[in-house]
C-alpha cells in the first residue's frame, strides 16, 4: 500500500528562548495538521522523538487527551527520520489510515555531550578524549581526502553552499551566507575541519501528517508521495562514531545499505533524483554521503562542486534548505526537517530557493552515532 505526505508543519530552527522543545514540536504538529486540513481527533497513530527535551508522547497534554497510539522513538541523529519510518510501516501495513510522525529538540547551548556508557562504551573511552564527534569526523575525512584525493578547497565550497541556501531559508537559524573567505579562515577545529565547516546543537521541531495514498486526494491537491523509508545499522568493519577499534576489512557504511534498499525499494535510481537533502553534520560528511549514496564516484566531489553541480540550478541540488550547517542539528527534526524540505521542493513551494524545472522525484538522508542511517525517497 502506497503512502502520501499531506501535509507538513516546522517550527523555525535555531534559539528560541522560552519556549521548550515540546512546545515547539506542538507548534509544528498544529501547523501539519492545519496544512491538512485535519484535526488532532482525526489522527489515529503518532510516532515521535526528542533526545534532550521530554518525552514526545507527553505533546497530548497540549494537543488533546485523545486516547490515540503515541509511540516514542530514540535513534541518535536518525531519530526523527526512523519516527517516519515507523508511521510508513503503520500505514503501509494496512492497521491504520492515518498518522502523524514529530520530532523536536532543545539542546543546551555548547557541543554535544556523549555518555560513553550509556553508549555502550567503557569510561576510559572519554577519558582519553574519545568521545569527541568532531574528532572523528576529522580523521574520518582525512582519510578519505587521502584516499581519494579530495582538496580543502571542496570542504569550503560544501559549506559556502549551505549557507548561501540558508540565508533564502526563514526557518533556518544561520541566515548569513558567508563568504569562500569566511569559511576558509575560520578557526581550525579538528584538521582540516574549520568552525564554519560545522554544524552544532539547535532547537526546533517539524512534523507529518501521512494517509493511505489512495485517500490523499480527499485532504489535498498536492500530495507527496513516500515510495521509500528504510533505516540500517552498521556491519562489522564500517567506521563508526564510537567506533573502538578497526577491522582488518572494512564494510560498507550502513548509508550504502541503507540506499541501495531504498532504491529497490521505490523502483527508481540515482539518476532519477532531482533534488536531494545529505546529511552534512560538517562539510566532510556531505561530501562522503554523496558517494555512499549512489550520486558519484568517490573522488568525483572535486568536479561536482567545483562546477556547482550541487547548487540549486545543478544537476542534482543538495541542501536547498541549508542543511544542517545552516540549520543546526535538533536531533528530533533533523531528519523531518529534510522531508519538510523535499516536501516543499515537489509541491512548488520553496520560494526563492526553489529548483528549476519541477522536480519530481526527492531523496533525503540522515546519519547518526553509533552508526545508523535513514533513507527516504519521495515523489509527486
Amino acid at each position: 500500500m502506497d503512502v502520501a505526505i499531506i501535509g507538513i508543519g516546522i517550527h523555525p530552527f535555531g534559539r528560541t528562548d522560552g519556549v521548550t522543545g515540546l512546545e515547539q514540536g506542538v507548534f509544528a504538529a498544529r501547523q501539519a495538521l492545519k496544512d491538512a486540513g485535519l484535526n488532532w481527533q482525526d489522527m489515529q497513530f503518532a510516532y515521535g522523538g526528542s533526545a534532550a527535551a521530554e518525552k514526545a508522547d507527553t505533546m497530548v497534554s497540549k494537543l488533546g487527551l485523545t486516547g490515540l497510539q503515541f509511540i516514542n522513538v530514540a535513534n541518535g541523529c536518525a531519530t526523527g527520520g526512523s519516527a517516519l519510518q515507523s508511521a510508513y510501516m503503520a500505514i503501509q501495513s494496512g492497521m491504520f489510515d492515518v498518522g502523524m510522525a514529530v520530532g523536536f529538540d532543545k539542546h543546551p547551548r555548547g557541543a554535544f555531550t556523549v555518555d560513553p556508557e550509556g553508549s555502550g562504551l567503557g569510561k576510559w573511552y572519554g577519558d582519553v578524549g574519545m568521545a569527541l564527534t568532531p574528532q572523528f569526523f576529522g580523521m574520518k575525512i582525512q582519510r578519505y581526502m587521502h584516499e581519494y584525493g579530495i582538496s580543502e578547497d571542496t570542504l569550503t565550497r560544501v559549506a559556502v553552499k549551505n549557507y548561501k541556501n540558508g540565508a533564502m531559508n526563514p526557518n533556518a537559524w544561520r541566515k548569513n551566507a558567508f563568504s569562500y573567505e569566511e569559511v576558509a579562515e575560520s578557526p581550525m577545529v579538528c584538521h582540516p575541519l574549520r568552525k564554519y565547516m560545522f554544524c552544532s546543537p539547535a532547537e526546533g521541531g517539524c512534523a507529518m501528517i501521512l494517509c493511505r495514498a489512495d485517500k490523499a486526494k480527499q485532504f489535498t491537491s498536492n500530495p507527496v508521495f513516500l515510495k521509500a523509508a528504510v533505516v540500517r545499522t552498521r556491519n562489522f568493519g564500517s567506521f563508526e562514531v564510537f567506533t573502538q577499534g578497526q577491522a582488518l576489512d572494512r564494510a560498507d557504511a550502513p548509508t550504502v545499505q541503507a540506499s541501495r534498499a531504498a532504491f529497490e525499494m521505490a523502483g527508481v535510481g540515482p539518476e532519477d533524483i532531482d533534488v536531494a537533502q545529505l546529511q552534512d553534520t560538517e562539510s566532510g560528511a556531505e561530501i562522503m554521503h554523496m558517494s555512499e549514496n549512489g550520486f558519484c564516484a568517490d573522488g568525483d566531489q572535486e568536479k561536482w562542486l567545483a562546477e556547482g553541480w550541487t547548487e540549486i540550478d545543478g544537476k542534482l541540488p543538495v541542501n536547498t534548505d541549508g542543511g544542517c550547517l545552516a540549520n543546526g542539528e535538533p536531533i528530533g527534526a533533523s531528519g523531518l526537517r529534510q522531508v519538510y524540505e523535499i516536501a516543499l521542493q515537489l509541491r512548488g513551494e520553496a520560494g526563492k530557493r526553489q529548483v528549476p524545472n519541477q522536480p519530481k522525484t526527492g531523496y533525503t538522508h540522515v546519519y547518526g552515532a553509533p552508526g545508523l542511517s535513514g533513507v527516504t525517497i519521495l515523489s509527486r
